[in-house]
């Protein structure tokens, strides 16, 4: 086990840190993107608690749209719209306009994707089997698809997978693009730990293991983002895990839309 975490992590971060002693010998003196990211990553988490959750949609809209059929699904619209603009819009404009940068360097590259597929297959192999054994508790069936009419129609489905995978988009640009790129000048693979601390926190709300999870998560996605200088390959995994327990909680509970399995408390919405 130590050979494997010391060829798979530390060979990597000391690649990392060696890169980036490079960089700072090239652009010595005081870097100002450390102050500008890290004070504009603190106001962007601010916004997301306090602003971006689902609770200021109903606050906003709630006396005026409450009895829409579409209510639920623009609440998600909100929150799935939130994390788009905080942790993708804001933090590219920032790019461009204040660090002077380009997307594709703070890990929106597609470059030399195809080389590190693999590893995204591997990954997610390792996980489905988890996400599948996890899929006939109670706990999960009751938690996803966390937008409850999903299985009303096609058009819910397909709107929220398409919002939910957009987040995640913004998710992995935030915390493994802007962050890690911003940060790895000065700290090298260090940056990756800095970056779990916030990242494991957006994760309170949920239940403890998962909390948890995320901080080992954190390391792994951080590590495989600096390495290919990319997030495409967290995006894949995120997305794909994230599509398939959504998918498995309703195979086992609602059925797909059209499958005629969406009753109970889901049923009045229906003859609206």
């Amino acid at each position: 086990m130590l050979g494997w975490y010391r060829r798979i992590f530390v060979d990597t971060w000391e690649r990392i840190n060696r890169e980036a002693a490079e960089e700072r010998a090239r652009f010595p003196g005081f870097d100002n993107r450390v102050v500008i990211v890290l004070v504009l990553a603190t106001f962007i988490l601010v916004f997301q608690e306090y602003y971006g959750d689902r609770p200021n949609f109903e606050h906003v809209f709630g006396e005026r749209y409450a009895g829409s059929r579409w209510y639920a699904l623009g609440s998600f619209g909100w929150w799935a719209g939130a994390k788009v603009v905080g942790y993708f819009v804001v933090p590219a404009m920032a790019v461009w306009g204040l660090l002077r940068g380009r997307l594709r360097d703070y890990g929106m590259s597609t470059r030399g994707m195809s080389k590190h597929v693999w590893i995204y297959v591997a990954l997610f192999a390792a996980i489905l089997p988890v996400v599948v054994i996890a899929s006939y508790t109670r706990p999960f069936q009751a938690t996803y698809p966390f937008y409850k009419y999903a299985a009303r129609s096609w058009t819910d489905f397909l709107a929220w997978e398409l919002m939910y995978g957009a987040s995640f988009v913004a998710l992995e640009f935030f915390f493994r693009g802007f962050l890690l790129n911003a940060l790895k000048r000065q700290m090298g693979a260090y940056a990756i730990f800095v970056m779990v601390v916030p990242y494991c926190m957006v994760h309170f709300n949920k239940p403890v293991a998962e909390v948890c999870g995320s901080i080992f998560a954190g390391i792994m996605l951080g590590t495989l983002a600096m390495a290919t200088r990319s997030i495409w390959c967290g995006v894949l995994i995120h997305v794909s895990v994230a599509w398939t327990m959504d998918c498995l909680a309703l195979w086992h509970t609602t059925g797909f839309p059209g499958s005629g399995k969406f009753v109970g408390e889901y049923v009045s919405l229906l003859s609206r």
